[in-house]
């Protein structure tokens, strides 16, 4: 608990905070239902998270009452002996007679050294903002394949993980149990076979609005990296196509060598800042499965 003033102070949020928090987010986020909150909030609560960090985040409050917000998604990626902690720096609302503590609210969220920051939602406009708090640009846009006009992995089986799984041949533990838990987030979890090897990928269903339209696509929220999903591309696209999807978008810098699709940089930048390296293809464990897109 830090106190910021003798009457606004900013501490963890706690399990029994969650129905303030969603009130908050919901006017932070008016196109954002309450239960969309709700639903996110109580996959937090349900998750496993790294010993000694905040579970959901921060709240800022005046007199007692929630006036502000940050939620953050802390995962060990490392092993037992040689954690690495990181931590997307998720929604981030503030009631606008208190903005002038906004910036503290983030300065506390970001002050461990120890901790790898990623910001994988921030709006076009406050670009500059995060650049200025030191984060750095790891993926400039997005890369739209059509994988189904692929001619790789035509002859690979495509095995749908379900969340009642308990292991999955030839996948090690740690991986299987990422595409299990995402599969119990909603995600589409799968494991491409081959005579050669098996490929895992977690995918999203996403709906990207343009004008009054809005385009059913998939998000590869996980590969190993790129050149897996690019050597099965085929297989998951003619799969993809039986459930009515054309296209997945990519975390990209621009094209990809051996994919058929369209590269934008008007959407899509993703920010990191600490002493880990962000990877593109691995959105695993963020605010896109846990809340959604």
């Amino acid at each position: 608990m830090t106190a910021l003033k003798a009457l606004i102070r900013c501490r963890e949020i706690r399990e029994t905070d969650l129905e303030l928090v969603a009130d908050l987010l919901v006017r932070g986020f008016p196109r954002r239902a309450r239960g969309y909150w709700l639903g996110g909030l109580n996959r937090q609560a349900a998750r496993v998270v790294p010993q000694g960090y905040p579970r959901f985040g921060y709240l800022l409050e005046h007199d007692g009452a929630a006036v502000g917000v940050l939620l953050l998604i802390y995962t060990d990626r490392g092993s037992d002996s040689h954690p690495q902690i990181w931590c997307n720096l998720s929604s981030w609302y503030v009631e606008q007679a208190f903005r002038n503590y906004a910036a503290m609210l983030t300065r506390i969220a970001q002050r461990l050294p120890e901790v790898t920051y990623v910001n994988i939602s921030a709006a076009r406009q406050t670009w500059p903002v995060v650049e200025a708090q030191g984060f750095r640009s790891y993926c400039n846009g997005l890369f739209l394949s059509i994988p189904s006009i692929s001619r790789t992995g035509l002859n690979a089986r495509v095995e749908q993980v379900g969340a009642d799984a308990r292991t999955l041949d030839g996948i090690p533990s740690d991986e299987a149990e990422l595409l299990i838990r995402h599969a119990r987030y909603g995600c589409l979890s799968v494991v491409v076979r081959s005579e050669q090897r098996a490929v895992p990928l977690v995918l999203q269903n996403v709906l990207v609005r343009q004008g009054r339209f809005a385009l059913p696509l998939m998000q590869l929220i996980y590969c190993r990296d790129i050149p897996d999903y690019v050597a099965c591309a085929g297989a998951i696209g003619r799969f993809l196509l039986r459930q009515g999807r054309v296209s997945v978008m990519i975390d990209a810098n621009g094209q990809i060598p051996g994919l058929i699709g369209v590269y934008t940089d008007r959407r899509g930048r993703k920010y990191v800042k600490g002493p880990q390296q962000a990877r593109l293809g691995d959105l695993s464990d963020t605010e896109l499965p846990l809340y959604g897109p």
